[in-house]
């Protein structure tokens, strides 16, 4: 029987309060308050390697840890992301990323109405395509309605922009893409596990958030402070944190360290 993750947090009162005093001041913008610290229970086991360290250090260990994995092939990919993907109201459905749709397993496939497979990381962004690695990595490939998909396209990741037709919320711009609020955590935390997870060691390129949008084919994926923001505002559901469990039980066996410890962002960059 595969073991649950036990998650605990620290409450936030302090910052709560000192929001509610700032309520209406004239004041420079502050910086998030990082993530409560978390524990689970693979601290002890899994991730005993990587406890008590941060930056580089935590960012190898955990490189480490999350390198051994099983892979699928792309076309596996489709039937792995009905079960990881699942709506958790309605069986028959996967959860649609940027939108929040429900929609039909079936329904996959490349026509409108559709849902296909998402590179959360664009696979452009080192040129890795959909080979097995990170072509086909679990942790970043997620449903996504065709044409919210094709809007996307590779864009980084930023604040602003127009609204996205059925996007639920997101926004687009010329350069860069932003999830609706639900779902803008998640793809932080995707992010930030692929830039742990593939470091060039491998035969695949080493993977990099920065600052910048318009990164084209380099191995790079911005913005690293508004996915850290996101982080921050977004914490793991209990969607993305079964999802993670079910990736690790039934199909990669790695886990994505950020939803299981969301203050690694902050405690590595």
């Amino acid at each position: 029987m595969p073991v649950t993750p036990i998650r605990t947090r620290r409450a936030k009162s302090l910052a709560l309060a000192i929001s509610a005093v700032l309520v209406g001041l004239t004041a420079p913008t502050l910086a998030a308050t990082p993530a409560a610290a978390t524990t689970t229970a693979y601290d002890s086991t899994y991730y005993k390697n990587a406890i008590g360290k941060t930056g580089t250090s935590l960012k190898s260990s955990l490189h480490t840890i999350i390198s051994s994995q099983s892979k699928i092939s792309y076309s596996a990919v489709w039937d792995a992301l009905k079960v990881t993907d699942q709506d958790p109201n309605n069986t028959s459905n996967v959860l649609l990323l940027y939108s929040g749709v429900s929609r039909s397993k079936s329904l996959n496939g490349g026509a409108v109405g559709n849902w296909n497979r998402e590179h959360t990381w664009a696979k452009s962004h080192g040129d890795f395509g959909e080979a097995i690695g990170p072509g086909t990595d679990l942790h970043h490939l997620r449903a996504c309605d065709v044409q919210v998909n094709s809007i996307r396209g590779n864009l980084d990741f930023d604040n602003g922009g127009s609204s996205v037709a059925n996007g639920g919320g997101s926004t687009v711009d010329s350069d860069s893409f932003a999830p609706r609020a639900a779902d803008r955590g998640d793809v932080a935390r995707i992010i930030l596990y692929m830039a742990v997870r593939y470091e060039g060691d491998d035969g695949w390129p080493d993977l990099e958030p920065n600052e910048s949008v318009g990164n084209g084919s380099n191995p790079y994926m911005g913005k690293l402070a508004v996915l850290k923001a996101w982080n921050e505002a977004d914490p793991p559901s209990a969607f993305e944190e079964r999802r993670n469990q079910v990736i690790y039980d039934t199909y990669q066996h790695n886990r994505n360290p950020f939803i299981d410890h969301p203050e690694w962002v902050e405690a590595i960059w």
